[in-house]
This record gives structure tokens, C-alpha cells and sequence, in this order.
């Protein structure tokens, strides 16, 4: 494993010295990251300039974070019995192993994207834009290249910090929850087991939201105007890159791990979590570094990028830059608001819950959850109105007010804050346990088994794609538009800004409207991975075989428990969980898709001279052949993503259920032993890291390529990558939870765990598993990499002459493809016997049989 790094290690060196070498100093481009931010102060708005006025928003957005601390301490002092305490714990520390070693992977990883960004902003960028009026305006100041270069650098890492570290705090949540939720369900009532892992994910919602928002403005509050631009552009790449990272290696390391416990289940005929199953720990570690680490590194990153987009898109489409300063305090002030909003509308919706299920023994766990996001999304669009009309209402340009121009903007964010809630409600009908397509999952795994079980699961995911993705996004987007052209002369959008960028503006409104109550979309995606591990933790704590424990409970804790009641309530949680899980998954994937649009259109900006050069513009169509083979080669990428995702789930796999086999012991023993345990993480570790080592260089190189040899073929290459990226995840996304929430109603509804009915759901679960928690999860923040990176690639690309970048192109595309061949050849099962160790492994009731 050691010598296996380390010679990843030496490759990654490499590499990232040719592509410093790329950097030579060149004629300057006038490119989005040299735009100036305007002066905040020349606005006013409630009598205060927009710089104080976001100045007062840092302290709303501390206080979003003292809001999920409090709640974190609240829910660290809820009662758990020490046995559950221990197993949490264990869970913990290592998760918290995992990821130590994912930090340092990930600022291998960076050594790449420093080096381009080095070359980039130390040889290619001029040291301010020519419509710079000098280092005497306020905000605008001179510094020597070098120390730009390392002011960006240092925002790149801030970007990755800010991943890691909510990714930290996300995964320390969960797994002090998860305990806290498995004992409240000794007590027999409902409303505990939902309201603790949702205070969870509302603490995890809260804090990385408001750590997104002081990042984002402190760089546009406190660093020079002139060098905002560029620091905002390597903090989106930063962040983007921790979140790839995080997100592709966690969802690898979930599904080996929780492939190799599931199949258990069906070799040895034992329970979900049986304590003597070497892979039980490993799945709850996989639990929190892909549905945990993964997604809130991803929330982060998404909330990030897409605000980076519209500031990008504001500063290039928009001309008058007393309109740029009002959309820009305008937009940040609305981000504030909706941390406002989710908090309010977390506990309007918790006491309408309390009060309905305060004494419920049994609830529909889905109900509440779904009572939140609809509460989220009508105060966040009341909100909207609301400030948009103080705010914007009559918005001057050159002097003259635009009175009919707020309602429109706010009509097209609300367009996206319905996605936010409509979303959910038509993924539920192919993943929810109530739903139709699920039960005929079920209904097909009677007769045909695990055949018809993954067939039908299919089916979902197809038809979830184009009712998802084709009818309720791509519908959303069509009225956005449709908005955005009403009205003429002052009351049309074209009137602020260049006439032809009003359509991508709406849709990066759109996307920004995806994020309205992001706080409460990253709640009850964090509440499956809670609900999974309560499961677990119940099981592996062994409480019910605690000596004399009926005694200590009812003495210790006043609680008098009804063990099967509990574990039953822990099952049908389970399933809500995945639902929701599911639910969180299109909403970030339309926002990257979206928000990537937003960014594509700066690179059009560069290429086509901001839309005068007719010639450039007329290349961007399907009659330019480089433009179209560009397309096809961005849906390539995507198909061999996915194949790369799921090979390196399968060869982890695998291994992980070769060695479980070789080393569980049914007999003689309670549980398995530390010592095996941590060998199956060590096995989910390894081909986690190798599969996102391969992904992410591939990715890399393949976006350079593309970026050098054709900048038509380049965007074509982003919008394929882009809109390929959304349907393929949907479909994996929720077939995947439809085969996942079959399982769950084989489990609970019908109590038929051990029978064939049981082995077809669990076959079909282990195939859904990659598909949801794997690559669909992870074309997320894929899509966002290779779009940021390509703002930097392709002005590389441009100061080079024909004939150096074709020679460039043909040597990145040849090294991306050597880590292609890698992902399934350097990643395929060979001979076992090599990777055991030369010990005589122990014997096993599998050998035995």
C-alpha cells in the first residue's frame, strides 16, 4: 500500500511539472478573472452603502453558526448507553483515520491544480485589468506577481479547508447522533428517532451554509477589488476539488464496504448487522464518508460555485457598474435571508410536528420531513418578494429607476426554490417506500427474482430520469426563460445588462433559487447516513444482551424498553432515510448542471469577443465540427466515469468479501475481532483512494486535452459533459434508491428477511449501491471541476500557436489515457493470492462448509 502511494506520489510530481511548464508569458486576454468588482460603497440601500450592509451580514452568518453549534451541544448531552457509546465512538475514530489520510491525498491532488494556476496566474495574467483606473481608487491596490499568485493559491486552500473541514464536522455530528437516536428508540416513541437525526443535519445545514457565506464575504468585502476576482475563481476550484475528492473516494469506500456486509446476509443466512461480521464497522465508516464526508463537502462546494458563477456572469454581462453593485449586495443579501428562513422554518415545521406526533408510537417518518421542505420553500419565496422589493425595486441605471424588473427576478429565483421542493415530491414517486414503482420491484422479485428485481430498477431509474430531469428541471428552466423575456424597453431584463446573456442569467438564477433553503436541503440529506448507523449501532452494541440491563435503563435512564418496538421504528427510519437521501441528489446535481451553464458562458464571453465576433459565435453550433465532436467526447467522459466509479467499487468489493469470507467466525464468538475489522477499512481505504487517484487525473488531463486542442471543441465538451451528467445521474440516483427501498419494505413491511423474496432485494440493493452513492452522487462535483479548471485551461490553450497546441493536446490526451487504461486495468481482480497475507489465514465457517 505504502509503495503503491508513493509511487502515485512520484506520478503526481511528475506531472505537475509539465504542466507548470505549460506557463509562458503571453499577451493578456481579457478574461472574467481580470473583471474589477465595483465599488460596494457607491450604493445605498435602507440609508447604508452595500459594503456595511454586507458587513452586517458576517454577523448573520456567525450567528447561522452558533445556531448549529447550540445544537450540537444539545444533542452531545442527550442520554446513550455507554454500549452504544462505544460502538459510536469506535465509528469515529475511524472515520476520523479515513479521513486524515483523504487530507493528504487531497493536497497531493492540489499539486496539479497549483501548478497550472501558477503558470496561469503568474506568466498569462497581466497584474490588473485595463479597465483598472489605478491602484488610487479605493479597494484597488498594486502587489508584485508573486504575491498575487500567492494570495490565490492560499484562497485554492482556503477552499479545500472549508470542504474538509465542514466535511469534519458533518461526520462528527452524525456519529455522536447516531448513538443518541439508536437509544431514544428503547423508549418506544416515534418522535425522537426522527427529530434527533434532523436537529443533525439542520446543525450540519446551518454551519456550512453560514462558513460558505463569511468566506464568500470576506473576499468580496476585504480583498482588494482588483485581485477579488481571481481569489474568488481558486477558492471555487479549491472547493471544488476537496469536494471531487471527498465525494468520488467516499462513495467508492460506502459501497465496498456495504456490498461486502450485504452479502453476507445471504452466504452465512445472519442479520443486517451482526456484530460477528468483520464488514458491520467498515459499513458504518462508509456510512459517514460517502453519505456523510461526501455530501457536505459537496453542499459546500455547490453553494460556492454557483454563488462564484453569478458573481462572474454580473461583472461580465452587465455593463453599468451601479447595477453590477445593486444585483451583487442584492444576491448576498438574499443568501442571508435564507439562512433566516430555514432556521424559521425548521422550527415552525418541529413544533406543527410536536404537536402531531408528540405521543406517536409509529409515524410516517417521510411526512414530517416533507412538511420541512415545503415550509422551507414558501418562506424563502415570501422572503424573496420581499427583500427583492425593498432591495431592487427600483433598480437606476444611469439614473433612471426600473420599477418592473424586481418581481421578474424574483419570480425566476422562485422558479428554482419550487425545484427545491418539486423535486423531491416527483423523486419519491420512484424511491419512496410508498411508491409504486418500488412496490413493483418487490411485486417482479417474487417470481423473477434478482433478474426482474434489477430490471424493474432500471426501469424506475429511466423513467425518474425523464420526468426529473427532462419535465420538472428542464420545464423550470423553460419558464425562467419565458419570464425573462416578458416586458419591453425598462421592463425587460435586457435593459441591464448585454441583450443576449438574459436567458443564461435566468438560469443561473435558477440555480441560485436550487439553493434557497440550502440549510434544510443539506438537513434531510444528512439524515440518512443518521438513521443508517442507528440501525448499526443498535445491533453492534449488543444492548439487548447487556447484563441485568432491563435493571439499568429503567434505573440509569427511567426508561422501560420495548426492544422490538425500537428496532422496528430503526428500520422504518431507515427507509425515510433513504428517501431523503435520494431527494438531495437531483436537487445538487441540477444546480451543478445549471450553475455550469452560468460558468460556460463566461469561457463564450473570452471566445467570442463578449458576443461582437460573429465568426466565433457561429462556431458555437452543431454545423462546427469541432463544437459537436466536442459534445460526443464530454458524453464519453461520462459513460467511462461511471464505469470507472463502479470498477472500482467492484474490485474492493471483491477483495473485501474474500476476505470476510476467509476470516467470520459465527461460532464461539459475539463479535468480530478489532483486528479484522479494521483490515476490511483498510481494504475500502485502499480502492477508495486508487479508484479517485485514477478518476481524478484522468479528469485532469482529459479537460486539458480537450481545452488544447479546439476551445469550440472545448465547450462542446463542457455542455456534454454537463447535460449527459445530469440524466445519467438521475437515473442511477434513483434506480438505485428504488432498489434500496425495495429491500426496505421486504425487511419491515413484510418481515421476510432470510427468504428467497429477501437474497432478490439484497442482490438488487448491492447493485443500486454504486449506482446512487457512487457515480450519480459524484457527477456533482466532477462537472463543476472541469468547468472551473477549464476557465483557466483554455486561456492556456489561447496564447499558444496552432501547431504547439495540437503537439500539447496529443500529450495530455495520451497521459489521460494511460490513468483510463489504469481504472479498469490497473483495478481489475487478479490472482487473490497475491494480495493475502503470507500468514495461514484462520478458519472460517465458510471454509468449513
Amino acid at each position: 500500500m505504502l509503495k503503491r502511494l508513493t509511487r502515485n506520489q512520484g506520478i503526481v510530481a511528475v506531472l505537475a511539472v509539465v504542466a507548470a511548464m505549460l506557463a509562458c508569458p503571453a499577451a493578456a486576454w481579457a478574461s472574467e478573472d481580470q473583471l474589477i468588482l465595483p465599488d460596494l460603497h457607491s450604493q445605498t440601500f435602507f440609508g447604508i452603502n452595500g459594503h456595511t450592509l454586507l458587513t452586517i451580514g458576517l454577523a448573520i452568518a456567525a450567528l447561522g453558526i452558533v445556531f448549529g453549534l447550540v445544537i450540537y451541544a444539545q444533542l452531545k448531552k442527550l442520554p446513550v448507553h455507554r454500549a452504544m457509546l462505544e460502538v459510536s465512538d469506535l465509528i469515529y475514530e475511524t472515520c476520523k483515520t479515513y479521513l486524515l489520510n483523504q487530507g493528504r491525498f487531497i493536497l497531493i491532488l492540489w499539486v496539479c491544480i497549483a501548478a497550472v494556476m501558477v503558470g496561469y496566474f503568474g506568466f498569462l495574467r497581466s497584474g490588473q485589468s485595463a479597465n483598472a483606473s489605478g491602484p488610487a481608487e479605493v479597494g484597488l491596490h498594486e502587489y508584485s506577481k508573486a504575491v498575487q499568485v500567492i494570495i490565490i493559491l492560499a484562497f485554492s486552500l482556503v477552499g479545500i479547508a472549508g470542504s474538509y473541514s465542514v466535511a469534519w464536522f458533518g461526520m462528527r455530528v452524525n456519529t455522536f447522533a447516531n448513538s443518541r437516536t439508536a437509544f431514544a428508540a428503547l423508549a418506544g416513541k416515534a418522535r425522537p428517532v426522527y427529530s434527533i437525526p434532523l436537529r443533525s443535519g439542520m446543525s450540519i445545514g446551518m454551519v456550512l451554509i453560514s462558513v460558505e457565506l463569511i468566506i464568500m464575504l470576506f473576499i468580496l468585502l476585504f480583498v482588494p477589488r482588483n485581485l477579488a476576482g481571481p481569489c474568488f475563481i481558486g477558492f471555487a476550484i479549491g472547493e471544488s476539488l476537496g469536494a471531487a475528492a471527498l465525494r468520488v473516494a467516499g462513495g467508492i469506500f460506502t459501497k465496498i464496504a456495504d456490498i461486502g456486509a450485504d452479502l453476507m446476509k445471504i452466504v452465512f443466512k445472519i442479520k443486517e448487522d451482526d456484530a460477528r461480521n468483520p464488514g458491520v464497522i467498515a459499513d458504518c465508516v462508509g456510512d459517514n464518508a460517502g453519505d456523510s464526508v461526501g455530501p457536505t463537502a459537496d453542499g459546500f462546494e455547490t453553494y460556492g460555485v454557483t454563488g462564484v458563477a453569478l458573481i462572474t456572469f454580473i461583472l461580465l454581462a452587465v455593463p453599468q457598474a451601479e447595477v453590477q453593485v445593486q444585483l451583487l449586495v442584492w444576491i448576498f443579501v438574499m443568501r442571508l435571508i435564507m439562512v433566516i428562513t430555514s432556521g424559521l422554518s425548521y422550527f415552525i415545521s418541529e413544533g406543527i410536528s410536536a404537536r402531531l406526533y408528540a405521543n406517536a408510537k409509529s409515524m410516517n417518518f417521510e411526512a414530517p420531513l416533507t412538511l420541512l421542505v415545503w415550509v422551507a420553500s414558501i418562506t424563502s419565496i415570501v422572503g424573496t418578494y420581499v427583500v427583492s422589493y425593498f432591495m431592487i425595486g427600483n433598480i437606476q441605471v444611469l439614473g433612471v429607476p426600473h420599477y418592473d424588473l424586481w418581481w421578474k427576478l424574483a419570480t425566476i429565483i422562485t422558479c428554482g426554490t419550487l425545484a427545491g421542493a418539486i423535486i423531491p415530491e416527483v423523486t419519491k414517486i420512484f424511491t419512496s417506500t410508498q411508491s409504486r414503482h418500488v412496490r413493483e420491484v418487490v411485486t417482479t422479485s417474487r417470481e423473477g427474482g434478482a433478474s426482474l428485481n434489477i430490471l424493474s430498477g432500471l426501469a424506475a431509474g429511466d423513467f425518474s430520469a425523464y420526468w426529473v430531469g427532462g419535465v420538472t428541471i428542464g420545464g423550470l428552466m423553460a419558464l425562467a426563460y419565458g419570464i425573462s423575456t416578458i416586458g419591453s424597453g425598462e421592463s425587460n431584463l435586457a435593459s441591464i445588462m448585454i441583450p443576449q446573456t438574459t436567458a443564461i442569467f435566468a438560469f443561473g438564477l435558477v440555480a441560485f433559487g436550487f439553493l434557497g433553503m440550502g440549510p434544510v436541503t443539506i438537513a434531510v440529506d444528512s439524515y440518512g447516513p443518521v438513521t443508517d448507523n442507528a440501525q448499526s449501532v443498535y445491533e453492534l452494541s449488543l444492548i439487548e444482551e447487556q447484563p441485568n440491563i432491563r435493571t439499568e435503563l429503567s434505573r440509569q435512564f427511567g426508561v422501560n424498553p420495548d426492544f422490538e418496538h425500537a428496532k422496528s421504528l430503526l428500520e422504518e427510519n431507515d427507509g425515510a432515510g433513504n428517501t431523503f437521501k435520494a431527494t438531495a441528489k437531483p436537487v445538487l446535481i441540477g444546480t451543478a448542471v445549471v450553475g455550469a451553464t452560468t460558468l460556460i458562458f463566461s469561457i463564450i464571453m473570452l471566445l467570442t469577443g463578449g458576443l461582437q465576433n460573429k465568426d466565433a459565435i457561429a462556431k458555437l453550433s452543431i454545423l462546427h465540427a469541432p463544437f459537436l465532436v466536442g459534445f460526443i467526447e464530454g458524453i464519453a467522459v461520462i459513460y467511462w466515469f461511471s464505469g470507472a466509479s463502479i470498477q472500482a467499487v467492484i474490485t474492493g468489493a471483491y477483495r473485501a468479501v474474500e476476505f470476510i469470507k476467509r476470516h467470520i467466525r459465527l461460532e464461539g464468538t459475539e463479535k468480530a475481532s478489532m483486528e479484522d475489522s479494521k483490515r476490511v477499512v483498510a481494504i475500502c481505504t485502499r480502492y477508495a483512494q486508487a479508484g479517485m487517484f485514477n478518476i481524478f487525473l484522468t479528469i485532469f488531463f482529459i479537460t486539458l486535452a480537450a481545452a488544447f486542442a479546439d476551445e469550440y471543441l472545448f465547450i462542446g465538451y463542457l455542455i456534454g459533459i454537463a447535460f449527459s451528467g445530469l440524466f445519467q445521474a438521475i437515473f442511477m440516483a434513483n434506480a438505485g434508491g428504488a432498489w434500496d427501498n425495495a429491500k426496505k419494505i421486504v425487511e419491515t413491511e413484510l418481515g421476510a428477511k432470510g427468504t428467497a423474496l429477501h437474497d432478490a432485494t439484497v442482490v438488487g440493493d448491492t447493485v443500486g449501491d454504486p449506482f446512487k452513492d457512487t457515480s450519480s452522487v459524484a457527477m456533482n462535483p466532477i462537472i463543476k471541476f472541469a468547468t472551473l479548471f477549464g476557465l483557466l485551461a483554455v486561456e492556456l490553450a489561447l496564447t499558444l500557436d496552432r501547431t504547439k497546441r495540437a503537439a500539447l493536446a496529443g500529450v495530455f490526451f495520451l497521459i489521460a489515457a494511460f490513468f483510463i487504461y489504469r481504472s479498469f486495468y490497473g483495478m481489475r481482480i487478479v490472482d487473490t493470492k497475491a494480495e493475502e497475507p503470507a500468514t495461514q489465514p484462520r478458519e472460517s465457517a465458510y471454509a468449513a462448509k
